[in-house]
């Protein structure tokens, strides 16, 4: 089982973000921000709001009570060149 172990803002829509396992990357979530039609995800288009995060519950939540699963997450982290060589 994956979980978030520790997240910060990255700039404009992205995470950096660290799971459990050791995988560390950046997750840019913009596109789901913004094509995703359903009102709880309208907060987030402001980036203030959006920078407004914490690791709760296993995963990245926001007060307008949107967390999104951590394997989502994690499908969506761009590992940095290092990690790729060890993975």
């Amino acid at each position: 089982m994956i979980w978030v172990v520790d997240a910060s803002y990255d700039g404009d829509y992205r995470i950096s973000i660290e799971f459990n396992d050791g995988r560390k990357g950046i997750v840019d979530l913009q596109e789901t921000i913004f094509n995703d039609s359903r009102p709880i995800f309208v907060p987030l288009r402001e980036k203030e709001f959006f920078r407004r995060f914490r690791v709760e519950m296993d995963t990245v939540v926001w007060d307008n009570g949107l967390d999104l699963a951590p394997e989502f997450l994690y499908d969506l982290t761009s590992m940095s060149a290092d990690q790729r060589r060890s993975a």
